[in-house]
């Protein structure tokens, strides 16, 4: 009778284990502490980066971060935009020197992405601004400071004198204190100048309000319990200088209760031709949300915009970035650089915005998640990660170079076509 019609006959021999096979498998370790190398290390996405921040990092700063405003529509529709596509990627191309060099506004990059301005970020984490100027300078990227930084734009350009570094301006109702800090900008050697322009006053950021968040954190019975599972931020928080602005005077209420006090909600594009006036170096305009005002601040002389929507955290239902880039490069051609921002969270995300015509990108939450999740080496990570994302997804793609990268690379599917949830959850 053959094997086939015997049921009984076994498909495999069983023998016992001999040590010569086995003592090549076995693995063993000795235990060791937890250290910030190892931690990160596991690592292997944006998203688990986040996961490490939050359990690190309290509530009210993580969720400052995290969070958008109103209902967070905004903010989810700009990162399922990135979902919701396609690559149509060309086989059989020799792809061996794949390159993600990029030359934006005269100045030559490493890669296509730089670090957003983000306020507050020594509230993140106490390396703060100078983490993430000194990790944008070993990438070979540009670091922007914002206006509400805790670090002032001379002791960044002193951190990281080597690197790029940019500074971003929001238009105060004091106009000649405003003024002031360009100045100083210009005086420390920044040559871009990102002029802010969606705040004329804050978006409802109701994480915030519910969390009580000012800046700094209070001392509360509620924060004084959730600083237990996260004593290395608390540690850092009580024995480094103090959280302040670098640019103002500290403020004791909440987040939007600043912004509304101090921002100017009578800018016009008068004012955009008079900061151009003011300003010497490149002027970038972020927060352009339609074609119309993308062509406008053309015309005002600015020589780049970023298309933003503030990271969904002004106003909810606002338009998703990536959706407006091709309408916008359309129109503009050759006008001006394009830029992009809100929503990215894999290196897949910054080639698309590539391919479908952005010159230039930028990360804010990405780079934030890394930094509360290990300081300076938290943002290197991160930065790994997205890089190693690009370098291999443009070599499946086919192409070796940003140059080579076509609108004919990418399709947009219908809007909400990929099912599930975002990765990260909340």
């Amino acid at each position: 009778m053959s094997r086939a019609k015997n049921p009984h006959v076994k498909n495999v021999k069983r023998q016992f284990p001999k040590w010569s096979e086995l003592s090549p498998l076995l693995r063993f370790t000795m235990p060791t502490l937890p250290s910030r190398k190892k931690r990160l290390a596991k690592a292997l996405t944006i998203w688990d980066l986040r996961l490490i921040a939050k359990r690190r990092t309290p509530t009210g700063p993580f969720d400052y971060t995290d969070g958008s405003a109103e209902s967070e529509i905004t903010l989810e529709r700009a990162r399922r935009a990135f979902l919701d596509l396609e690559f149509r990627p060309n086989i059989l191309q020799n792809v061996e020197d794949g390159s993600l060099a990029c030359e934006v506004l005269g100045e030559k990059f490493a890669m296509p992405v730089g670090i957003a301005p983000t306020g507050f970020t020594r509230m993140m984490h106490s390396e703060g601004e100078i983490a993430g100027a000194r990790a944008a300078q070993k990438f070979g990227i540009p670091f922007t400071l914002s206006t509400l930084g805790t670090t002032t734009v001379e002791n960044v350009v002193v951190a990281a004198p080597d690197g790029v570094n940019w500074f971003q301006l929001y238009m105060w109702k004091d106009r000649e204190a405003s003024m002031e800090l360009v100045r100083r900008a210009q005086e420390s050697g920044v040559k871009n100048l990102i002029l802010t322009v969606d705040v004329p006053v804050a978006g409802a950021r109701l994480r915030d309000t519910r969390n009580g968040l000012t800046v700094p954190p209070s001392l509360t019975a509620k924060t004084l319990v959730d600083a237990i599972p996260r004593p290395e931020w608390w540690i850092n928080f009580l024995t480094t200088p103090a959280i302040t602005f670098a640019s103002m005077q500290n403020w004791n209420g909440t987040v939007a209760e600043l912004l509304d006090f101090m921002f100017d909600p009578t800018m016009t594009f008068e004012d955009l031709k008079w900061v151009r006036a003011q300003w010497k170096g490149q002027l970038t305009i972020k927060g352009i949300q339609t074609v119309e005002d993308a062509k406008k601040a053309a015309k005002y002389g600015a020589d780049a915009i970023i298309l933003s929507n503030h990271g969904g955290r002004q106003l909810d239902r606002a338009p998703v970035p990536l959706h407006l880039l091709v309408d916008v490069k359309r129109e503009l051609k050759s006008d001006l650089e394009v830029h992009l921002d809100t929503g990215i969270m894999h290196g897949a995300d910054i080639l698309a915005a590539i391919a479908l015509g952005a010159d230039f990108t930028y990360i804010g939450r990405a780079y934030l998640y890394g930094l509360m999740a290990g300081g300076q080496e938290g943002v290197e990570r991160a930065l790994t990660i997205l890089r190693n994302e690009m370098i291999r997804n443009m070599k499946l793609l086919g192409v070796n170079s940003l140059e080579e990268l076509e609108p004919k690379h990418v399709r947009l599917l219908p809007t909400h076509a990929g099912l599930g949830k975002l990765p990260g959850g909340r």
